[in-house]
């Protein structure tokens, strides 16, 4: 094992984690803002992975350009999903909190089934767009362009995040609804208006990863569960709610992973995702950056 291995890794590693945390920032934002876990946010990467998919082979849009407009559809379904299940379970007299986890445990199982009923479990891919199988050396270091261009649209989306809700009017709604939903509706705020506009945020997020990701990793129906997994551990690692623990998080998953794959077997760089993670819990129950 050579230096140059080692940064090559940790390079690879930190563009990873930072699509990782794009991936996971919707999760948290929807958790900070009802306390629900969508336990269908990997389904909902599924679906962005698919839209891009369709676009380039159908109208030949290439996923960099299709990227903006997968995420604005991805807001609509996000909030339509809200307005017509979430809201409702959202209601429940008895077991509120169970009643939702089920009813987007479900929602998964729906869509994974749909997609496979309508895409067929087949494993598809981009074979051609304007990143795929590019790389760009950096000081010796060679990064995939289109995992570069993953992190680089990750920055700009947390940046973009931070300044809609701590700089405009709608954030600051958000950011008073999360800590007071029944106080927010004093003051003429819907509260159902924001959490649908919130759930069609984490929704555009996810969405905007999954259009990047199409580029270079295979789209089929279950292709959503394992970054759905990861996306929960780093939600958990840096604070449900928190969205710079999100993106911290993810950072961190992708280091540790990436130092695992150095030491393990390829089948075992999760090993070191989930040890890390139970030291941070056992330390640290609400998360690195939570203050749950």
């Amino acid at each position: 094992m050579t230096v140059e291995t080692v940064v090559q890794s940790l390079a690879s590693g930190l563009l990873m984690g930072l699509l990782y945390g794009l991936i996971a920032v919707g999760l948290a934002l929807i958790f900070g803002l009802m306390d629900v876990t969508n336990f269908a946010h990997g389904e909902f990467l599924m679906i962005a992975m698919y839209a891009s998919f369709f676009l380039f082979t159908f109208f030949a849009i290439d996923p960099l350009l299709s990227a903006p407009l997968v995420a604005a559809a991805m807001f609509v379904f996000g909030a339509v999903v809200y307005l017509l299940i979430v809201r409702f379970a959202m209601r429940a007299k008895a077991n509120a909190g169970m009643v939702q986890i089920f009813t987007t445990f479900g929602l998964a199982i729906v869509m994974r089934g749909l997609a496979q009923l309508f895409f067929t479990p087949d494993y598809r891919s981009i074979p051609q767009s304007w990143l795929g199988g590019k790389t760009v050396s950096i000081a010796g270091i060679f990064l995939p362009e289109p995992q570069l261009v993953g992190a680089l649209v990750s920055i700009a989306a947390f940046a973009g995040l931070y300044f809609f809700i701590h700089r405009t009017d709608f954030g600051r709604a958000l950011e008073a609804t999360r800590e007071d939903p029944g106080a927010v509706a004093l003051v003429g705020i819907d509260k159902n208006r924001v959490f649908a506009f919130g759930w069609g945020l984490g929704a555009a997020l996810v969405g905007l990863a999954g259009a990047i990701m199409a580029v270079f990793f295979y789209i089929y129906p279950d292709v959503g569960a394992s970054f759905a997994l990861i996306a929960y551990v780093t939600v958990a690692l840096g604070g449900f709610g928190s969205v710079f623990g999100a993106f911290a998080g993810g950072i961190i998953v992708g280091l540790v992973e990436a130092v695992t794959a150095l030491m393990l077997p390829p089948s075992l760089k999760s090993v070191g995702i989930y040890a890390v993670y139970l030291l941070v819990v056992f330390i640290r129950p609400r998360g690195l950056f939570g203050s749950m």
